[in-house]
């Protein structure tokens, strides 16, 4: 592509509402332009891009035996409502209705769809597997949509769908998934990992997100430095304490203190004079519009995920002043276990087995309690692992020491079991004439988030440093012939020689300085910069330039075409890639 054609409308500076390096950069580099909150146009580059990490993950689905389809954006409410999810998704979904006072939704996902679809075709046991995906525009509206491709309210997604007979079916459509997503995503290059997730609104009893690791993700991940468990914070077990609970009858019974304006933990543990893990943390909740409580010891973080999976909920928050208020009687931050409002239900979290004679809020204001006993004082429903895993804590499986990294989530695959099929009765007739329910699997990958992500993964001062798997363009051609002829003409003969290698270039014939191209090719990204000049014609070679690592090398124009897929091979090798 000849860029004196090409429409690439750089920027010089930041946009001011950009805030992580991927915006940035994807918004200088002409790459996308925002159209409204979280909504974006992809332009030329840009889409490039996203169409080549989509043409991967086609072929290692196609690989792995999916099906390719397309679905509509457009979901009536009806199919929504079957599930039960119209009422308690939220408000990312976006919910009108039509001409004829219908209700609609822009779909965020596809499960009710393609139940729907499947269950008026297949009848019989013959017909399954089935493994179905599609990419497409999703919509989710965000209630803070950020970060530009990473947390945008509409993104392209591919999302794909299992139904088999029996759980071994099942399993084993997960697992080729699984490892669909591993190949899709060494052969783009970046740097992951799987880790054990939360379901989450999807629902599910089993799932794994893949991690693409880089300081800037959100997420945080939990490994193990001695086996390979590796789990997000939300999933992260925490495994009960060893040993015999701790003996409550040597307690002394519980007795109210004064601790005026107390209301944080480091405040009540400087006004007692005692330890944060003295302490008992109780935190109210409302989940699915019902109020819980949960308890934590004071120096740890009570993990709303796991008491939401706890409870059976879908949707979790915490309580509101107001509520506050109705439940305990008090301020927020005097709330406690004993004394609580009956309706309330308590869970704790197992660690304070292992420790009692705590200080707790009194339910009054400015009042807390001392020598609580949780076994004696208070009415527990269940003790059960409700706290964010720590870097002190040991790895859930094997004992071992635990890291903390950063990523940002690019994939999910999820085994979803029964729950859409028996609310949509999806059935088929088994071996024996027997209606039974197909058993569904999950899988999504964000197409587009993948390309925010390999930037925020791979870049520099200068701009984007793309693997050459899925740049816009694999080589630039830069030709600093300006008024010159003969370097003019040579760039035209390599430019032509390159395409008939099969090689994607983009070939800078503009009129520009050589400081503007140069500049251009590396905020782009380009993996691999090729500069003819007229001096190089003179001594008879070209200029090679590795973006990544900014090494440069002389290729001969008398053996142009070996001494390039030499040094291409090498380009892709120290991305751990096969050349193409």
């Amino acid at each position: 592509m000849r860029l004196s054609r090409y429409y690439i409308p750089t920027l010089k500076e930041d946009p001011a509402d950009a805030e992580v390096v991927s915006h940035k950069l994807l918004m200088r580099a002409g790459m996308i332009r925002k159209l409204t909150s979280g909504i974006y146009n992809y332009l030329p580059l840009g889409l490039r891009a996203i169409n080549k990490v989509a043409q991967i993950v086609r072929e290692e689905m196609n690989r792995a035996g999916a099906l390719e389809v397309l679905l509509p954006t457009v979901q009536p409410a009806d199919l929504w409502r079957e599930t039960g999810r119209w009422d308690y998704y939220g408000k990312e979904l976006l919910r009108f209705k039509d001409r004829n006072d219908r209700d609609y939704c822009l779909g965020p996902t596809h499960e009710e769809v393609i139940t729907d679809l499947v269950r008026g075709e297949i009848k019989s046991y013959k017909q399954l597997p089935v493994n179905l995906y599609q990419v497409q525009t999703k919509f989710r509206d965000e209630i803070r949509p950020r970060f530009g491709l990473m947390r945008g309210r509409e993104f392209i997604m591919k999302d794909g769908y299992s139904f088999d007979k029996d759980e071994a079916g099942a399993e084993q459509s997960y697992w080729d998934m699984f490892n669909a997503y591993k190949a899709a995503f060494t052969r783009i290059g970046l740097r992951f990992k799987p880790v054990q997730a939360d379901s989450g609104a999807i629902g599910g009893s089993f799932s794994h997100e893949f991690m693409v690791l880089a300081e800037t993700g959100e997420d945080t991940i939990a490994s193990c430095l001695s086996c390979d468990f590796a789990a997000n914070l939300e999933k992260a077990k925490v495994n009960a304490p060893k040993g015999a609970p701790a003996d409550e009858s040597v307690v002394p019974l519980m007795e109210e203190v004064a601790t005026p304006g107390a209301h944080t933990v480091e405040e009540v543990c400087t006004f007692l004079g005692i330890p944060a893990d003295r302490l008992v943390k109780t935190l109210l909740f409302v989940v699915d519009g019902k109020p819980v409580a949960g308890l934590v010891r004071g120096d740890r973080e009570l993990n709303d995920v796991k008491l939401r999976n706890l409870v059976g909920g879908n949707e979790i928050e915490l309580a509101d002043e107001a509520l506050v208020r109705k439940l305990t009687g008090a301020p927020v931050g005097f709330a406690g276990p004993a004394g609580l409002d009956p309706e309330v239900p308590i869970y704790a979290d197992h660690e304070l087995l292992a420790g009692t004679d705590w200080v707790a809020g009194a339910n009054k204001g400015d009042t807390h309690v001392l020598h609580l006993a949780l076994g004696r004082d208070c009415d527990i429903v269940q003790y059960a692992d409700l706290r964010v895993i720590e870097p002190t804590d040991a790895c859930p499986e094997c004992g071992g020491a635990i890291e903390f990294t950063k990523g940002i989530e690019v994939g999910h695959v999820f085994k979803l079991g029964l729950k859409y099929s028996k609310k949509m009765e999806a059935t088929f007739l088994d071996e024996n004439g027997k209606s039974q329910y197909m058993i569904m699997g999950c899988y999504g990958i964000g197409v587009s988030r993948i390309v925010a992500s390999a930037i925020e993964q791979n870049f520099d001062e200068n701009g984007c440093c793309f693997p050459p798997s899925i740049a816009p363009f694999e080589v630039c051609l830069i030709s600093l012939g300006g008024k010159d002829q003969d370097v003019a003409d040579k760039a035209e003969e390599l430019y032509a020689e390159l395409m008939k290698l099969g090689v994607d270039v983009a070939f800078d014939d503009r009129g520009e300085r050589p400081g503007v191209k140069f500049a251009e090719a590396d905020l782009i990204g380009y993996p691999m910069q090729l500069v003819l000049g007229g001096k190089g014609l003179k001594n008879g070679i070209i200029e090679a330039k590795d973006r990544k690592t900014g090494e440069k090398v002389e290729l001969p124009l008398d053996t142009f075409a070996a001494s390039f897929a030499d040094w291409r091979n090498q380009i892709w090798n120290n991305w751990g890639l096969e050349t193409p």
